[in-house]
């Protein structure tokens, strides 16, 4: 991004750099799970889904790092025409750094169990 489409942007926001990191990591893992939610896929195809996932994720503003792994246990081998498995929440393990001027944020998102919910959080916040 040049400064100036950079500097139009900040304009828009009234918070700390810190705050900023945060809602960029977020809009990321939102992104992820409303993009690829439902998109079908089977043994053969699941490391595909998690590398078009990271890639597309490194596109966007900020991403620093990012990992994504698909819970291989709900798969299954493609038997037929119609066989495959939808991508859920509960699938989507994700890990990713978003850095924001002097301020890395790590945020994943993770299915819990106890909650019975994907869970998108902010793991740890660093100013340099």
């Amino acid at each position: 991004m040049n400064d100036t489409r950079e500097q139009q942007a900040d304009s828009y926001f009234s918070c700390s750099d810190a705050e900023r990191a945060a809602f960029e990591a977020g809009i990321k893992l939102g992104t992820i799970y409303h993009q690829f939610v439902g998109v079908p896929l089977s043994t053969g195809t699941v490391q595909t889904l998690e590398g078009a996932i990271e890639a597309a994720s490194r596109v966007q503003p900020f991403v620093e790092d990012i990992k994504v792994t698909i819970d291989r246990s709900k798969l299954r081998d493609k038997h037929g025409q119609y066989d495959y498995v939808p991508l859920t929440g509960d699938m989507l393990d994700v890990s990713l750094v978003v850095k924001y001027k002097s301020t890395r944020v790590k945020a994943s998102m993770k299915f819990l169990k106890e909650m019975n919910y994907p869970l998108m959080y902010i793991e740890k916040i660093e100013r340099a």
